[in-house]
């Protein structure tokens, strides 16, 4: 497989597919889930960072339970919008998935995106360190994959 654009994701996806969003972190990947109609993204989960197999096998499950027809995965862009170490990692990383688990892939700029959800919960939810720690990668995957949808050409879903 190769990663698409996100409009070429779109039009591969089949009708009523749901796309599947990711925030790998070092430690954590988080995910979350668009809607049927690809409009709305919801955070699903976070879990431990294992090796790819590991992720491969659970997104085929996830896969398979909820319709999902592809993936948006965050990309660490640098601040400039340089394509750095991180990047590079991020974009291996999610090719071996696709391969692993069939799905079409495309990656999505994730700059400050854990930032701004970290802000939103401090400052409009009021949650401690603690719990935020347990919401910002899952929430992060839901704020990147909303990015995605909102940019995603209509006509194709």
């Amino acid at each position: 497989m190769t990663l698409l654009s996100l409009a070429d994701l779109a039009a591969t996806l089949p009708p009523q597919s749901r796309l599947l969003g990711i925030d790998p972190g070092s430690r954590q990947v988080g995910l979350a889930l668009s809607d049927v109609l690809r409009m709305v993204a919801s955070p699903l989960k976070t879990v431990k960072r294992g090796k790819l197999g590991q992720m491969a096998t659970l997104v085929g499950e996830l896969a398979r339970e909820h319709g999902i027809g592809g993936m948006v995965v965050g990309m660490p862009l640098s601040l400039d919008g340089g394509f750095g170490p991180a990047a590079q990692a991020s974009r291996d990383w999610t090719l071996a998935l696709s391969e692993q688990t069939g799905l079409p892939a495309c990656l999505w700029d994730e700059r400050l995106s854990s930032a701004a959800v970290n802000r939103m919960l401090i400052n409009e939810a009021d949650m401690s360190r603690a719990r935020r720690a347990e919401m910002v990668d899952k929430l992060a995957a839901a704020y990147t994959l909303q990015a995605a949808l909102d940019a995603m050409p209509r006509q194709q879903v």
